[in-house]
Order: C-alpha cells, then structure tokens, then sequence
C-alpha cells in the first residue's frame, strides 16, 4: 500500500524556509515554506489534535505551482513548548493561521486539511472567510460528541483486537469512560505512566487508519517525549469538545458554501465516519465530493492520495 501511494504523489522536496514565531502567550509555533515562493499560496492543516506536519504533506502539490506552508500547531511537533495546553485552543490556533499569513505577507491562499485538520480548516474559514480562496478537505471531523464516541467505544465492534489492547490500560470499572481514564493516566505525575498510556492511546489510531495494514515502517519509533506530547494535546482537545460546542461546525457551513471546496472521505474510514462527511456534503451541496470506494483514513492510502492529488491540480486555476 505505502510504495504504491509513493508513486502517485509529487517528488520530496525540503522547505526553502523556515522559523518559529512567538505568540502572545508562550507559545512559539514551527513553520516551514516550500516549492515556489511565488507560486499560488496553500497552507497545509494537520491533524491529531497533536499530531504535528510531515514531509509527506509536502508532497500533495506541485512545487512548481504551489507556495507550500506547513505549520506545526501549539504543543505540536517542533513548535515550543512541546504538548503545552496552556493557552492551546482552537480559538488560538485560528490566531496563529491569520499570524502566520500575515507574517508572509499572503492574502488569501487555499486550505488544506485533513482529519482534525479538516475541523480547523472549516472553523479557519468561518471566521476568515475573506482569507480563503479555496478548501481541500480529507477525512471528515465535525468534533461532535457521536464522532469521539464512534472512535472510543463503536469502533471495537470493527476492531476487537486493537481495542481490548486500548482499553487495557484502565481499570475494567472505569471503561464507561474512556477519555476520563486515558486524561488520568497521560497527564499523570509518574513519566513511566504517563509514557506508556501515551503509547498506548497512540497505537489504537495506527491500528484502526487504512483498510489495508500498511508495511512495517523500517524509520525509528518517536521519542517518548514526541509520544507524550501528541497525546497530551490530543487528550486536552477531545476532552474539551475541541472547544466548538458553543459553536458547532455543523452551524457555521452556511457561511461556507461560497467558498470553492472539494471534501475527500474514505469509504472505509474507521476513524472519522463517513456518515460524517456525507452530512457535511448534504448540507454543503456546491462542494465537491468524493468517497473512495477501497480506502480507510489515512491520507497516503493510493485512493485518498490520487484524490488529493486531482484536487490540487484542479485548484491551479483558482486564484
């Protein structure tokens, strides 16, 4: 599965800048510039809540068209402090979007997110709108209390397996809640505890994000602290409702619907629902839609990866 997404997406390319920019706060958040620094402008969103931005997602655009921006979100990835949640909220991180292209002097630029980084992508552009030239978005996730309890609890009648090795953790009294269980013993003062649930909690979204398992991945596991800190941001989010419950998403999409889109969904996605995504499209019928008949979640899956690739190259003669 993985070498045959290899070949679909553009060739690897590494940033021709990048920094970090202090905040109001503590926070200083990593970001990285690739491909043609007057190409059309597209920041990239990714997901977790925590998870931080790869060079694979560079690889989604063609570096001769595109000015690609990358941005690891607060706590995340190389931004300082690592897993941090003070201050860390969607609200902030929509802060951080409008800094970052203020501080490269971008007008509007394309959108690109997938899973959580499809949620703050569409919460980005409701409070930004005139900012946004176009969205592409992979996996869909609402932040809706039926999605994080299809994740935590539904999904063990596809995945048996994975999920009596995520549950392990907590005391079989306490299963009925399992973020509550997951939030004590992450963000617990024992650095041995808190590693191993991070790694714990970790490892049920790899086993559960593509229809078919990837190969073995021969680039050594994250360090521990990498392990903790994606975890930590991704507990303080869920456990909040992603801080959209006083405004949902699904009560902002009228304010989107000008807005070019194409939404992008795995069939099989154990992750984020497809029931979700199809939802979004009903309430947004000017979007462009496309479920992928043989895939799951994850974004270099060969359907989701060539999908992705056609709504970037049909978004070149957006400006």
């Amino acid at each position: 599965m993985a070498s045959s997404a290899e070949s679909l997406v553009f060739p690897a390319i590494e940033p021709y800048s990048s920094g970090h920019i202090p905040t109001s706060s503590a926070h200083r958040f990593y970001y990285e510039e690739c491909g043609n620094p007057s190409g059309f402008p597209v920041v990239v969103l990714h997901g977790g809540p925590g998870s931080g931005c790869t060079p694979t997602q560079r690889r989604f655009f063609d570096a001769t068209h595109y000015r690609i921006v990358l941005f690891d979100q607060r706590g995340c990835g190389r931004s300082e402090p690592a897993g941090c949640i003070e201050d860390n909220t969607t609200a902030h991180l929509i802060e951080d979007i409008e800094q970052l292209r203020c501080h490269l002097d971008i007008d509007r630029w394309l959108v690109f997110g997938g899973s959580w980084g499809s949620t703050l992508a569409m919460a980005y552009a409701s409070t930004h709108a005139e900012r946004v030239a176009g969205l592409i978005l992979r996996g869909i996730f609402l932040a809706t209390r039926d999605e994080i309890n299809w994740f935590l609890y539904t999904v063990r009648n596809f995945f048996p397996e994975a999920w009596n090795a995520f549950v392990a953790p907590i005391d079989s009294d306490k299963r009925n809640d399992i973020l509550a269980g997951y939030h004590r013993l992450v963000f617990s003062n024992d650095a041995a505890t808190s590693t191993a649930a991070a790694r714990s909690w970790n490892a049920f979204e790899s086993a559960i994000i593509s229809l078919l398992p990837f190969a073995p991945s021969s680039a050594p596991p994250p360090p521990d602290a990498a392990i903790l800190a994606r975890a930590r941001v991704q507990l303080h989010y869920l456990a909040n409702g992603c801080f959209l419950e006083k405004s949902p998403l699904v009560e902002r999409i009228a304010s989107l619907r000008h807005i070019p889109a194409t939404i992008i969904q795995g069939r099989y996605d154990m992750v984020c629902p497809p029931c979700t995504a199809h939802a979004l499209h009903t309430a947004w019928p000017e979007a462009s839609f496309h479920m992928v008949p043989d895939a799951g979640h994850a974004a270099m899956e060969p359907g989701i990866a060539t999908a992705l690739i056609l709504a970037t190259q049909n978004f070149k003669q957006v400006r």
